[in-house]
This record gives C-alpha cells, sequence and structure tokens, in this order.
C-alpha cells in the first residue's frame, strides 16, 4: 500500500474506531435481525466486545507506529500518533455525549452552529488526555509487549482519571461503562469503573499484540521464544482474564447481606422540558399530577423526580406544601420530593426534601456536583451562558457527605442528575458501615436531552454504582429510565420513557462493604494514580537506560 494511501487508511480506521467506541457504550441502532441480538446488538445496551475491539484498533495504529520506528517514537512520527489519538477520542467522546446538542440548542435556544462548535470544543479538549497517553506510551513503551502492554494500560487509565475527576470531572462514557454486562463485571467489586476500564485498555493492546505481525527486525527484541509459543501464552493469560471473573460470580458468595424490603412507587411525570418552568402549563400540570399520585400512592415510600416541583416553596399555591407535609405527617409512608430550594439573599439549591412521620421538620439533601453551565457558571463564562435559556442557572453546592435518609430500617442515600457518575464520591458514606447506605437512590430530569443515548447511558452509569458497592439502585426521572436495579446491577423493572406513569415494586436494601467501597472510602483514587504513575515511570527510567 502506498504511503499517502496509508495514511489515510490509518486516519479513517482512528475515526471509525472512536465512532465503535460510542456504540459500544450505549448501541445506538434498533436491529431485529436474530444473529445481531445474540451479539448483544440491542440498542440503549452496552456491548463490551465491541468496546475492545475499538480500543483495540487504536492499540494496533500504535503498535504499527513502533514497529515502524524499531520501538520506539522516533522521525516525527509522534505526529501521526497524536494525530490517531486526538481523532479517535473526539469522535468517541463528541459521539457519546453528543446530546448535550439537544440540550443546547432545543431547549436552551444557542444557534445551531454554536451548539454543535461547544459540543466538538468540549470533546477535542477532553481528547488531548488521550494524545497525551498515546504519545508518551509510543515514546516510552518497552520492548517486551507483555509488559507495553502494562504500561498502556496505565497510561489510559491515567487518561480516564484526569477525565473524571480534573476541573469539575466529565467522566461521561469511560471505558469501564461499556462492560457492565460483560465478563469484567465480576472485576467491579474489587477495581471498580476506573480498574475495569485499565484491565479494558490492557486487554485490548494485549489483543492487537497478538495479531500484529512481527517485523524481522523486532522478533527479537520483542520477546524470546518461538511465534507460535509467544501467542499462545498470550492468549492464554487473555482468556484468563476474561473467564475468571465469571467463574467467580458464579460460585463465591455476595459480599453484602439482605437487610429487610421496602415497597416504593416511582413517579414519572413526562413534563415536557419546554414547558416544565412555564406557570401556565408544565408548572401547573405537574403540581396537580405529582399532588394527585403522593396522594394515592400506598407504598411506604414514593419518590418524585429531580425538580418534579419546578418552583421554590414559597412560590407554591397557597396550603399546596402545608398539604403535603399532612399527607406524610402520620401512618407508614414518606416520599422523597426533588425541588429548588434556597433564595437570593442565600441563594439556591437543586434539592431534595424527605417527609416522614415523626419528624419535626424535612429532611434535605442538596445537590453536591454540579453541572458547569447548567448549575453553576465557570469564571468568564458568563457570556456564553447568557445566550441560554437555562432557568435556575447557578446553585450552591451541598456538602460531599450528607446524611442518609433513614426510613424503616432503610438508610438512603440520594444523588441528583449525573452525580452517580462519581462512584468515589458515594464511597466516603462507606467509612462507616453501621451508617452506610443500604439503598442508592437517583432523581434526575433527563428532558434535556429528549429521548436520546444519554438515557441509556445514564442507566449503565446507575447499573455500574450497584456493581461497585452492592446496593440496588432505584431511579425515578421526568421522561425516563425510570427503574429498580438490583444490587448485582441488574435491571428488576422499569416503564416506558417519554410516557406519565408510575413504577411500584420492592426494593432489597443491603448491609457489608464490597472491597471498592473500603479502599475507595479510605484512600479515594489514590492507589489508582500512584500505581499508573509509578509503572509509567519505571517504563521511562528503563527507556532512558537504552539510550
Amino acid at each position: 500500500m502506498r504511503s499517502r494511501q496509508l495514511t489515510w487508511f490509518r486516519i479513517g480506521l482512528a475515526l471509525l474506531a472512536g465512532s465503535v467506541h460510542a456504540a459500544s457504550l450505549a448501541w445506538p441502532f434498533s436491529l431485529q435481525a436474530a444473529w445481531l441480538l445474540q451479539l448483544g446488538l440491542r440498542r440503549g445496551q452496552p456491548v463490551w466486545w465491541l468496546q475492545l475491539l475499538a480500543l483495540g484498533a487504536l492499540a494496533w495504529l500504535l503498535e504499527c507506529s513502533r514497529n515502524m520506528d524499531s520501538g520506539s517514537c522516533k522521525r516525527g512520527n509522534w505526529h501521526s500518533i497524536a494525530l490517531w489519538g486526538w481523532l479517535f477520542a473526539t469522535v468517541w467522546l463528541a459521539a457519546t455525549f453528543g446530546w448535550l446538542f439537544v440540550a443546547m440548542h432545543t431547549y436552551a435556544g444557542l444557534p445551531i452552529v454554536l451548539a454543535a462548535m461547544a459540543v466538538l470544543t468540549l470533546a477535542g479538549l477532553l481528547a488531548f488526555y488521550y494524545v497525551v497517553a498515546c504519545v508518551v506510551f509510543a515514546a516510552i513503551a518497552p520492548a517486551n509487549r507483555a509488559w507495553s502492554a502494562i504500561v498502556f494500560a496505565a497510561l489510559w487509565l491515567l487518561a480516564e482519571l484526569a477525565r473524571g475527576i480534573w476541573m469539575t470531572g466529565f467522566g461521561w462514557g469511560a471505558g469501564g461503562y461499556a462492560h457492565v454486562d460483560g465478563p469484567l463485571a465480576g472485576y467491579a467489586p474489587w477495581l471498580g469503573m476506573y480498574g475495569l476500564s485499565a484491565l479494558s485498555a490492557w486487554l485490548a493492546m494485549r489483543l492487537a499484540q497478538l495479531v500484529q505481525r512481527d517485523e524481522p527486525v523486532l522478533t527479537a527484541q520483542l520477546d524470546s521464544g518461538p511465534a507460535w509459543r509467544r501467542r499462545t501464552i498470550g492468549l492464554a493469560v487473555v482468556a484468563l482474564v476474561l473467564t475468571l471473573p465469571i467463574v467467580y460470580r458464579m460460585e463465591a458468595p455476595n459480599w453484602t447481606l439482605p437487610s429487610g424490603r421496602l415497597s416504593v412507587t416511582l413517579l414519572q411525570g413526562n413534563i415536557p422540558q419546554e414547558e416544565k418552568f412555564e406557570a401556565g402549563t408544565g408548572v401547573r400540570l405537574a403540581l396537580q399530577w405529582y399532588a394527585e399520585q403522593l396522594n394515592l400512592s400506598r407504598s411506604a415510600l414514593v419518590i418524585a423526580p429531580e425538580t418534579a416541583i419546578a418552583v421554590l416553596p414559597q412560590q407554591l399555591p397557597p396550603d399546596y406544601w402545608a398539604a403535603l407535609q399532612r399527607r406524610f405527617a402520620t401512618g407508614q409512608q414518606a416520599a422523597l420530593l426533588g425541588l429548588p430550594l434556597g433564595n437570593s439573599q442565600e441563594g439556591y439549591t437543586n434539592s431534595v426534601l424527605g417527609l416522614k412521620p415523626g419528624q419535626m421538620q424535612a429532611w434535605r439533601y442538596d445537590k453536591h456536583h454540579l453541572v458547569p453551565f447548567g448549575e453553576f457558571i465557570p469564571p468568564w463564562f458568563k457570556w456564553f451562558t447568557a445566550m441560554m435559556n437555562i432557568p435556575l442557572g447557578d446553585f450552591n453546592r451541598g456538602a460531599l457527605k450528607q446524611p442518609p435518609f433513614e426510613w424503616q430500617g432503610q438508610r438512603l442515600a440520594p444523588t441528583i442528575c449525573y452525580e452517580d457518575l462519581f462512584g468515589e464520591e458515594l464511597a466516603p458514606h462507606f467509612l462507616d458501615q453501621m451508617q452506610a447506605p443500604t439503598i442508592f437512590v437517583n432523581v434526575s430530569n433527563l428532558a434535556w436531552f429528549g429521548q436520546s443515548l444519554a438515557l441509556d447511558q445514564h442507566l449503565q452509569i446507575a447499573r455500574m454504582r450497584s456493581l461497585e458497592f452492592e446496593r440496588p439502585f432505584v431511579l425515578a426521572t421526568n421522561t425516563g429510565t425510570t427503574a429498580i436495579v438490583d444490587h448485582r446491577g441488574h435491571i428488576v423493572s422499569s416503564i416506558p420513557r417519554a410516557t406519565r406513569a408510575v413504577l411500584v415494586g420492592e426494593v432489597q436494601g443491603r448491609t457489608g462493604v464490597t472491597p471498592y467501597a473500603w479502599w475507595v472510602a479510605r484512600f479515594g483514587l489514590w492507589p489508582f494514580w500512584l500505581l499508573a504513575l509509578g509503572l509509567v515511570l519505571q517504563a521511562t527510567r528503563t527507556r532512558l537506560r537504552r539510550r
């Protein structure tokens, strides 16, 4: 293949691999062929093997580069490596959270060109984390392929950590979420999502190396022994990593124990986003429908979604709030309601209030991890948010660790909107086992994103948290997905999206602590940072010694 054709082939492969990587997190197409369904290609579902295939394509490009340059990044080839990494990551991220365009243009009124540029700019900037990972890998990767795959996994983990934590963090669409249904899911109670991302990167590189043809000059440098022996051992190790968690999940007991059942009613109001904050339409409809359902509910706990009541308590009709308080002041029922709180002097919060018998005042949770541009305005960006029609766009931040809502022997830890993306912020609740949550609750209003894949991706995020902590997760949303997820990440029940409906079910609470919850509660994600940085520094030191 000619040099120019080869260049365009590799660029095309990077673009294709990035789009496939995005599709692996939540398959975007509705296909009816039985053989495709058997492969897991169902709309909205993660496809673990597709994630390995896509990331493996990028790994293959990096391995090709190593072969061309005798195992190092020379002759300016780092420019090509940076380009492949940037194209892969930009397409992956833009396709993963392209639904931000719907929020900014359709509902916030940002001009179409600016909305599209905003999504691409965000994806392109975040992609540089992965560019650095790819270029550094090409520069320091050891000649031994087994060791170089570990270094690649460490660098990829650092990129995922940096994207998910730095500058408020936006780790949406991380590779680990593709494995909520795959064989690697068995590692989640030990390593969490970031650990799965690192494992998937290692597997992708090992698979790329196994299919990569050795250059004669490099054969002696990369490994010792016949090629067939190296590939056989490599395949055996890959197979072991994939099958070990499956056997473990079949034979090992749970890390947690049942702690009673709680009957719940989840309300999905399906209030159109364009009307949600309009007093004469969406607000009036929401107040009427939610009041009716709160009164009709017979479950022990009824949960309404984020900003189900879209106005401040002082703006409610006379006696509306007092009537709700009287409704849950006696008896055996409680409620969790999403609504904004505060005033112009003290500021506003995106909150959940809990009502139950026997309490002097309503229990309260204030959202901690706010959405940039949606709930707080970063410095120097007021001009940007001024172009969008976003109500209540600047909130105060709640505390990181807030007391759970205790009811009928259960401790419920709420999150609002995308807060369930940050498992490391849920972990501190598990420092004291006697006060650890028995059930996770998420209330959201995803109507901002229409019926896009954001709803499916959000559900997979909650399922991953269930796997990490072995806790059930209930999700009450405005337009979907409203669901009950058990402690193994399985969807127990859900209701159709874009419908005004009620989901009634039972949730099995859990006590106990997984290994992941134990170590992250005490050390945060620092063990990942230190281990990955240590591996990278060791590889760098080895490379410098050889020069």
